[in-house]
Order: structure tokens, then C-alpha cells, then sequence
């Protein structure tokens, strides 16, 4: 079992037991399905219901009817097994990522520090190669080879 951080609970919404959680995970139409089991505090709860509302993911959960019976997963962290989000090969996780070699177009060698978003929609990579870079993750200058497990990145670098 390998759990993959979704995001948090930040509130209830209504009476019946609904929760909004904030996520920026990449692959939200894999992980909120129907029927997958969501991990909250090493706890397995299956997903009811989901819809989003404004720009928040909105789940109830099997066997929550009523706003008292979920209050106190308030504030905590939602994780998703691995396995449930049955990725295709190009289809690759932020931690994962955090293990792949960058090389540039030269043959410089680096490694990713970390991954953030500048904003909703514009994932950053920070890349040390001699040097820290910042490199915008949908780049066209980019090529990821999945089964070597190295990022390719042309000019961007040699600036």
C-alpha cells in the first residue's frame, strides 16, 4: 500500500455529512470516483458521492448521513492508495517525479529539489544543475522518458 497525499478537509457543506476538500492533485477525475476508498487518519472511508463546487472537491462518504458524524475529520489530510488511481504509463505523480534524473541537451546532469505551483494550473520544477533553476513543468523544451526515469530539457538551461 502505497498512499498518495489528495489534499485536506477544510469544512463541511450542508447538513447531510459533505465535506469540501482542497486539492491540487493533478489526476482529481482518477481519485474522486465513486466507490474508492480515501484515507484519513490511517482510516478507509468509501467515496459516496463526489461533485465540485467551487473549485473545491465535494465528497460524502458510505455510512456519513449527517453533518454531526463527520465533524471531526475537520482539518485532516486525505490520502489515496497508489493502486486505486490505475495510472497509464505517461501518467506520472509529483512524487514520483522527485526521483527522475533532469539532463540537459549539453549533458549536464541535475536532480529536482522540488515541485510547487506558481499558481493553480502552472507547476514549476526547482532543478539543481550546477545552479538552482526554476523550469515551468509543461514546457514544450521538456521530455520525460518514462522507463529511463529522466527529464530531457533543451536550451532552457544553457541560458
Amino acid at each position: 500500500m502505497e498512499p498518495v497525499y489528495l489534499g485536506k478537509i477544510t469544512s463541511t457543506h450542508g447538513i447531510k455529512g459533505e465535506l469540501k476538500i482542497k486539492s491540487n492533485f493533478t489526476y482529481k477525475e482518477k481519485a474522486f470516483r465513486i466507490g474508492n476508498h480515501l484515507i484519513i487518519d490511517n482510516k478507509e472511508y468509501e467515496i459516496k458521492t463526489h461533485r465540485i463546487h467551487k473549485g473545491l472537491d465535494m465528497v460524502t462518504l458510505d455510512n456519513y448521513h449527517d453533518i454531526n458524524e463527520v465533524l471531526f475529520l475537520l482539518k485532516k489530510n486525505v490520502y489515496i492508495e497508489k493502486e486505486q488511481l490505475n495510472l497509464e504509463k505517461q501518467e506520472i505523480l509529483d512524487e514520483d517525479l522527485l526521483n527522475y534524473q533532469v539532463l540537459t541537451a549539453s549533458g549536464k546532469k541535475g536532480i529536482i529539489k522540488e515541485i510547487f505551483y506558481a499558481s493553480p494550473t502552472n507547476k514549476i520544477l526547482r532543478v539543481i544543475i550546477e545552479k538552482e533553476i526554476l523550469v515551468p513543468f509543461a514546457s514544450p523544451l521538456m521530455k520525460i522518458d518514462v522507463d529511463k526515469k529522466e527529464i530531457i530539457i533543451d536550451k532552457i538551461l544553457e541560458m
